[in-house]
């Protein structure tokens, strides 16, 4: 089954205060996890989705090593180009580790929010004349 709708983002199916609560749980079992929601940007046409969007990874994992375990749960090959977002802003450097992003990036119910796109999901094609 191909999965093509767009599910609600994670903080709209969950209240603050269930997340907050979910994070401490989490951090308190696994404290040398970083909880990580990563979701499909909204305007994404050609990357397929996530089969779960809710991701612990350790904290001394680089970006770098992140990226390719997202790259291999997308089954693309190394030619497709991704980008993650940190917080729909901006792109960290790869060489950080999750858990130095997680400390400057957090979001204040404790998850770190990421958002994953193709090249074209940020421009737009022009047409030839």
């Amino acid at each position: 089954m191909e999965r093509t709708e767009r599910p609600r983002p994670f903080k709209e199916r969950k209240s603050f205060a269930q997340r907050k609560q979910e994070v401490d749980v989490i951090r308190e079992k696994f404290p040398g996890k970083v909880p990580v929601i990563l979701e499909r940007y909204r305007r994404e046409k050609y990357l397929p989705l996530l089969e779960k969007t809710k991701f612990l990874v350790p904290e001394e994992l680089t970006m770098t090593q992140f990226v390719g375990v997202v790259r291999n749960r997308l089954c693309l090959t190394p030619r497709h180009a991704f980008y993650i977002l940190i917080n729909n802003r901006g792109i960290a450097s790869m060489s950080l580790t999750m858990g130095e992003v997680y400390r400057e990036h957090q979001d204040a119910d404790g998850f770190l929010y990421m958002t994953y796109a193709s090249q074209e999901a940020f421009g737009s094609r022009v047409a030839s004349p």
